[in-house]
């Protein structure tokens, strides 16, 4: 879980420039082209990397509770952050039916998500209704709603996915080959942004990405691909050509969505949990969308 932006630089842009914080910053104090703490960014995505790997080696089941305990994080900050930027989500409905969405994904695969899914919303409808009291009329409560709604959808709908996949035949490949394919496609437009990045790609939602950068992850995603699935799941390599492209496509799209959130609530990461990476969620944003597409490619081709 500990990747990069798949486009370019990683993800979590500065909001807006403020004074001070360009030309006037000591070199001493100045980060390094990606914004961050390297050497701690380097240091915390070794150590979630390798602790993956070797739950996936030696006990891949665990791989649930590590999805559910993330997320759970992941959901207290997200929740966090639009409280502080004026919506009123309804925090506990969001973890518990999170939770439910994810777990039930293990015995009935996703007829337990989608009952799970559906059932919560029901709850959040029912609570934000009632929030105030029966006496008082919610405010704003499409707003409210709908955000709570969207939260539940991109967080532990889609992680229901990556959880999942663990329990599928060569499960512990499939994660594997998810985490290896985000990876490769976010140091592929790193190294690509960093050394020839000049045309930016989306400059009104994250300017630190470049075109340059996202050809790299095209590059590196796909040949990341190609060699999971030959190598991990001894299938055709165009199983992977297939895999990489669409995967980079959407873990690209799935950072700049939640740049566009963090510049709609004016903030520059989601939490501070993981130093030189930011927050949990800051970390999750191209591995969530990426997990249903790795479940949907997979599940459809093998």
């Amino acid at each position: 879980m500990a990747t990069e932006s798949s486009a370019n630089t990683p993800s979590g842009e500065d909001p807006a420039p403020t004074a001070g914080s360009d030309d006037t910053t000591p070199a001493a104090e100045k980060k390094s082209r990606a914004g961050r703490n390297l050497p701690a960014a380097i240091g915390v995505g070794l150590t979630l990397g390798v602790s993956i790997i070797l739950i996936l080696l030696f006990a891949p089941k665990i791989w649930y509770g590590v999805v559910a305990v993330a997320f759970a994080v992941a959901t207290w900050e997200v929740a966090k952050r639009l409280r502080d930027g004026g919506y009123q989500v309804a925090f506990w409905p969001l973890l518990i039916g999170g939770q439910a969405i994810i777990w039930s994904s293990w015995p009935w695969a996703q007829t337990g998500v989608l009952t799970a899914f559906a059932g919560t919303v029901l709850v959040l409808m029912v609570w934000m209704l009632l929030a105030q009291g029966i006496n008082r009329a919610p405010e704003n409560y499409l707003r409210n709603l709908a955000a709570s709604v969207f939260v539940l959808a991109w967080l532990p709908l889609l992680a229901s996915f990556g959880a999942q996949m663990v329990v599928q035949d060569d499960g512990a490949a499939r994660v594997a080959t998810l985490m290896v394919v985000v990876v490769c496609s976010d140091v592929g437009g790193y190294a690509a942004g960093v050394l020839f990045g000049k045309h930016p790609m989306a400059p009104a939602i994250s300017p630190k990405k470049s075109w340059e950068g996202l050809g790299g992850s095209f590059v590196v995603g796909t040949i990341g691909a190609i060699g999971c699935v030959v190598f991990l799941l001894d299938t055709h390599w165009w199983v992977g050509a297939i895999l990489g492209v669409v995967l980079v496509i959407c873990a690209t799209l799935g950072d700049l969505v939640e740049s566009q959130v963090k510049r709609d609530l004016g903030i520059k990461d989601m939490g501070t949990l993981l130093p030189g990476h930011g927050g949990i969620m800051d970390r999750l944003d191209s591995l969530l969308p990426s997990a249903f597409i790795v479940w949907a490619v997979l599940t459809a081709l093998l």
